[in-house]
C-alpha cells in the first residue's frame, strides 16, 4: 500500500515542479513511510511512497522501470492474481527483476495496453509513463477502493493519492457550493466531485490516456445491474446460488491472504467480519483478530459476539476496550488528518482500531461492502416495507403527528426508534427517489437552503444523477447499486481508506471483489433480503458455520457520543470559536440566524438529528480554517 502523485507538463519540462512533488510526498508520508522516490523524464513527473506488503526489498521500490527502460509505474494497492499472469509471462518470454505484483502489472500493461485491466483482480490507482510515445495512463479500481485526486489545466495535468498532496501544487482553491451542499446534507461529497471547484476525483472504473495536450478519459468497468431482468424468474435456485456466494466469497479471501508482512482481521462481532474470520483461518494456522469495544457505550459493544467467534475458530485475538476518553483523545488527530470535509463520525472508532491493529499487524481484512451489495441496512429494510406496505405500515403513517410530539435522537434506544419511525412515516410520503435521498440524508433541502446560498440546478442535476437508477419496479437491486456507487465508494471505502492509511495500515475487503459482486447483482432481491431480514442469503450461507448467536439479533452501527461531547468538552470549540456568531461573519458563508438555530436545537431537549448536522460543520469548519485561513 502506498502513495503516489505526479503531473503532466504540457508546456515545460517535469523537472520544474520537483520541489512541489517532493512537498506532495510529504504529505503523503503516512501512506508509505518506509521510502519514497520520484521520477522525471521529459513533460512527466511521478512520486511515489511505499508501505511494502509484496516483495519487500529494494527490487520493488517505486517508481518502478521495465529493463527497456521505456515504462515506469508508480501503484497504490494489490493485485491479487499477479502470480498466474506472472507465468503466463514468463511462458512468452518476459523477464522480470523483482518479485513484485508492480511488475507484473506494468507488463501486463506493456503487452495489452489498457485492456489489462480487465485481467486485475484488486484495488488500486495506478500511473504508467511511455517514454516513446510520451503517454500517461492513470487508472481507478473497479469498485473505487483506492482514492484518486485529480487537477488539469492548460499547462499541466496533476494527480495524487490524496487532496493535501495535490493542494502542494500550489493550485488555485474554490470552494464548490454545489459540493458544500450536499455534505452539508450527507456528511460527505460524492465523487466524482470535491470541495474544490477545479479539482475531482477519478471515478472508480475509469482510466485516463493523456498524450501531450490531448485527455481521454474511458470506462472499463461498470458493475453490471442493467443486463438483468429484474423481475424474471431466476435461472439459478436459491440453494444454488448459495452455493456459489459461498464458493466465490472464500476464494476472495483467500487471494486475499498474500502478504509478506503480519496480516490479520477485524473482527466486531456482526455476521460480516465474523464471516471472513471464519473463511480466513482456513487458510492460516493462528488468524490474528481485533476488536474494539466502547465501555461507556455497552448498547454499541458487541465485544461478546467477536469473543464467541475469536474462540470458535481458535483465533489470536486482541480487545481494545475504549472509554470515550479514549475517543476524544484522538478528535484532533482524525481532524488534521482529514484533508477534504468528511464527518462521519464513525471514523473515530475505525481511526482508533486502526491505530491499535497496526501495532500488531500490516495487512488486516474487514468485512465491509457486505451491507451495500446485500440489503444490510436498516433503510433497506424500511424500503423494502414502504414497496410491500400493509397494515403496519400504514398505521405508521397514520401516526405521524405523534410520533412529531416525542424526543426524538440517537442517544437512546427510545428516542433513536422515534426517530425511526418519524423518519419512516415521512418517507412513505414521497417518491421513491426523493425517499432515497431523504434517507441517506441528515438534513432536508429546505434546511441546506436557509443555512446556505448554492445553484439549485447544479445541485438537482447531481443529485438526480446519483438517483437515476431507483426504480421500484425492479426489485430491490436499485437501491443496492445506487448504493454501492454512492454510499460505499464515497463514505464507507472513504472512511476505511483515509483512517487506516492515516496509521500505515492497509485493510483489504473481501466482499468487493468484482467477480462476487457481478454474482451478487446477477440475483433477484428477494434472495438478499425481505421485511425483517437483511442479507438473507448470506445468513443463511453460514448459518452453521457461526456461533448461534451472531444471529438474529438487532444491527448496531457505532454512534460516537457527540451530543454529549457537544454540550460538554467541544462545547467551547463550537459556541466560541468554530460556530461563534463573528467567526461565521467573518467567514460570510453561513446565515448566522440559522447557525443559532441548530445551536439551540443542539441544547434542547428535542435535538433530532442537530449533533450531526452540527459535526458536519464543526468538520467543514475545522478544515476551513486549516486549509483557506491559515493555509
Amino acid at each position: 500500500m502506498c502513495g503516489i502523485t505526479g503531473v503532466y507538463a504540457f508546456n515545460k519540462s517535469a523537472l520544474s515542479f520537483k520541489n512541489q512533488i517532493e512537498k506532495a510526498l510529504v504529505k503523503l508520508y503516512n501512506r508509505g513511510p518506509e521510502s519514497s522516490g520520484s521520477f522525471f523524464c521529459n513533460q512527466v513527473g511521478l512520486g511515489h511512497t511505499r508501505l511494502a506488503i509484496i516483495d519487500l526489498s529494494e527490487s520493488g521500490a517505486q517508481p518502478f522501470t521495465d529493463l527497456s527502460e521505456r515504462f515506469t509505474i508508480v501503484f497504490n494497492g494489490e493485485f491479487f492474481n499477479y502470480k498466474e499472469h506472472r507465468n503466463d509471462l514468463l511462458k512468452k518470454g518476459i523477464r522480470f527483476k523483482s518479485e513484485s505484483d508492480t511488475e507484473v502489472l506494468l507488463h501486463l500493461y506493456i503487452t495489452e495496453g489498457p485492456s489489462c485491466l480487465q485481467k486485475i483482480n484488486g484495488f488500486f490507482s495506478i500511473a504508467i509513463y511511455d517514454k516513446q510515445e510520451e503517454t500517461l495512463f492513470i487508472a481507478r479500481d473497479r469498485m473505487g477502493v483506492k482514492p484518486l485526486f485529480i487537477y488539469q489545466d492548460n499547462d499541466k495535468f496533476i494527480f495524487a493519492s490524496e487532496l493535501k498532496a495535490l493542494l502542494e501544487y500550489g493550485i488555485n482553491k474554490e470552494i464548490d457550493r454545489t459540493s458544500l451542499a450536499q455534505y452539508l446534507q450527507l456528511n460527505y461529497i460524492p465523487s466524482p466531485y470535491s470541495i474544490f471547484t477545479n479539482i475531482r476525483k477519478l471515478k472508480q472504473g475509469n482510466y485516463i490516456i493523456i498524450n501531450k495536450g490531448t485527455i481521454q478519459e474511458k470506462e472499463y468497468y461498470t458493475i453490471p445491474f442493467y443486463q438483468q431482468k429484474q423481475l424474471s424468474i431466476p435461472n439459478i435456485s436459491y440453494s444454488e446460488a448459495q452455493n456459489e456466494l459461498k464458493k466465490l466469497l472464500a476464494e476472495s479471501v483467500k487471494k486475499r491472504m498474500v502478504s509478506d508482512v503480519p496480516l490479520g482481521s477485524f473482527l466486531s462481532g456482526g455476521v460480516d467480519s465474523s464471516i471472513i474470520v471464519a473463511l480466513a483461518s482456513k487458510y492460516t494456522d493462528k488468524l490474528k483478530t481485533f476488536s474494539i469495544g466502547y465501555k461507556d457505550e455497552p448498547l454499541f459493544d458487541e465485544t461478546k459476539y467477536a469473543k464467541l467467534v475469536a474462540k470458535k475458530f481458535n483465533t489470536e485475538h486482541t480487545e481494545f476496550i475504549l472509554s470515550n476518553d479514549d475517543l476524544f483523545s484522538i478528535l484532533f488527530e482524525v481532524l488534521d488528518y482529514t484533508d477534504e470535509p468528511f464527518a462521519d463520525s464513525s471514523a473515530l472508532a475505525v481511526y482508533m482500531l486502526s491505530k491499535q491493529t497496526r501495532k500488531n499487524v500490516t495487512v488486516a481484512l474487514s468485512g465491509d461492502g457486505a451491507d451495500e451489495l446485500l440489503g444490510g441496512y436498516n433503510k433497506h429494510r424500511a424500503e423494502y416495507r414502504v414497496r410491500n406496505a400493509g397494515i403496519v405500515e400504514n398505521i405508521i403513517a397514520y401516526m405521524s403527528p405523534i410520533w412529531k410530539r416525542f424526543p426524538q435522537s440517537r442517544n437512546t434506544s427510545f428516542s433513536n426508534l422515534i426517530r425511526q419511525l418519524d423518519r419512516f412515516s415521512e418517507g412513505l410520503k414521497l417518491s421513491a427517489k426523493d425517499r432515497y435521498w431523504q434517507w441517506c440524508s441528515f438534513a432536508t433541502e429546505k434546511e441546506i437552503a436557509q443555512l446556505f446560498t448554492y445553484p439549485k440546478e447544479i445541485y438537482s442535476e447531481r443529485k438526480q444523477n446519483i438517483v437515476k437508477n431507483i426504480n421500484p419496479t425492479r426489485g430491490m437491486n436499485d437501491v443496492l447499486l445506487t448504493d454501492m456507487q454512492l454510499v460505499l465508494v464515497n463514505d464507507m471505502l472513504v472512511k476505511v481508506d483515509m483512517m487506516s492509511m492515516a496509521n500505515s495500515l492497509e485493510v483489504r475487503t473481501p466482499f468487493l471483489d468484482y467477480e462476487l459482486v457481478n454474482f451478487a447483482f446477477s440475483l433477484p432481491s428477494e434472495y438478499k433480503m425481505d421485511k425483517n431480514t437483511g442479507k438473507k442469503i448470506l445468513q443463511d450461507c453460514f448459518q452453521d458455520v457461526l456461533p448461534p448467536e451472531i444471529y438474529h439479533r438487532k444491527k448496531h452501527g457505532f454512534e460516537v457520543p457527540l451530543l454529549k461531547w457537544f454540550r460538554k468538552e467541544l462545547n467551547t470549540l463550537i459556541f466560541n470559536e468554530l460556530l461563534e456568531d463573528n467567526f461565521i461573519k467573518q467567514q460570510d458563508l453561513f446565515e448566522i440566524t440559522e447557525i443559532r438555530k441548530l445551536k439551540n436545537k443542539l441544547m434542547s431537549p428535542n435535538p433530532g438529528d442537530a449533533a450531526s448536522r452540527i459535526w458536519g460543520l464543526v468538520v467543514f469548519q475545522y478544515w476551513w480554517k486549516k486549509y483557506m485561513v491559515n493555509n
